[in-house]
Formats: structure tokens, C-alpha cells, sequence
């Protein structure tokens, strides 16, 4: 069942399907803007901050970008956004490639996790991807985010591969959705 709800200009968004809301918060996906860049920008830094001892330092910089390195990460990547009580909570990247879709830096504020948030983020993408006459959507997720997984899966994603010690010696699933 879809939810309605508006976005901060007014406009009217319904939930894809299997995204969670409560009737007193709906969760509203927006397009990120370049005006988000810095709200963006903390919000990976919030994430990343719980993992400093579990993931190696040099993966954390590389997902932890400054106002100007995510900027340039927009290039070619349609972003979305979810926020709560004005606050930005979760953030997705499409993008398309041969006819077909990859997600990329999903993230969710620790505060927000296990809501709807990641679910809402993600089926907004393949909704986009559909759109866009994309005929897979595909993602890479390192294993051990066994949550980020687990949402990918329950939104019908399969298993496709693992890479092993692919980024700074951790292993990465690689999931895929057929549309």
C-alpha cells in the first residue's frame, strides 16, 4: 500500500511499494539538488563515524567525501533523498549504464536506520530505473552490511557474485534486480 506525502516545495510524492510510513510521518523521496551538497556531506560523515574501527581508514576517506568531491560524484548519477523532520536521513545514487541501473552510496543515518528509509531510497531508484528503460538494476554491497543486504533482497534483488578483498581487502556482494 502506497503513502502519500509532500516534499519541501509542496509537491505531492506516493511511497513505492514496500516502502514503510506511519500515518503521522510518511517518508517523502525527493531528488537530491546541489543545495543538499553540504547536508549530504554530514550525513556521510555521520554514517561513517560508527565504522572507524571496524573498516580500514582508507576506505572511510574515500566515502566520506568533501562538498567538492561529492559534487563531482553527481556527474552522470541521479540522487534521491529522504529527510526527517527536515533532516536529511538517507541518501541513494542511480545511475545508468548500458541499458542497465547501479545503486551507489546508499546511506542511512544511524538514528533513522530500520524505519522504511533504506527500503523507501531504493525502490524510489528502481522506480527511476523503470523509467528510464533500465532492464536490471544491479548493486555492490560489502558483506558484512548484512542490513543493506538484507533490505536489497527483500526488495527482490539476488545474489549474483562475490568479490573478494575488492575494496581495501573487504568483500563485496554484487546483487541484481531484473525488471
Amino acid at each position: 500500500m502506497a503513502a502519500n506525502g509532500t516534499n519541501d516545495r509542496g509537491e505531492e510524492r506516493s511511497l513505492p511499494a514496500g516502502a514503510k510510513a506511519t500515518a503521522a510521518r510518511p517518508i517523502v523521496v525527493d531528488r537530491l539538488t546541489h543545495e543538499d551538497v553540504n547536508d549530504v556531506c554530514a550525513l556521510f560523515r555521520r554514517v561513517w563515524e560508527g565504522f572507524r574501527n571496524d573498516l580500514p581508514n582508507e576506505l572511510i576517506k574515500a566515502w566520506e567525501p568533501s562538498p567538492l568531491e561529492f559534487t563531482s560524484w553527481m556527474e552522470g548519477v541521479t540522487y534521491f533523498a529522504t529527510r526527517r523532520e527536515g533532516k536529511l536521513v538517507g541518501v541513494v545514487g542511480a545511475s545508468m549504464v548500458d541499458g542497465s541501473c547501479r545503486l551507489v552510496n546508499l546511506v542511512v543515518d544511524p538514528d533513522a536506520r530500520r524505519q522504511g528509509y533504506a527500503t523507501a531510497l531504493t525502490a524510489s531508484a528502481i522506480e527511476w530505473a523503470k523509467h528510464n528503460g533500465s532492464r536490471s538494476v544491479w548493486v555492490d554491497a560489502l558483506a558484512k552490511f548484512t542490513g543493506a543486504v538484507a533490505v536489497f533482497r527483500n526488495l527482490g534483488f539476488s545474489e549474483a557474485g562475490v568479490l573478494h578483498k575488492h575494496f581495501w581487502d573487504e568483500d563485496v556482494r554484487l546483487l541484481e534486480k531484473l525488471l
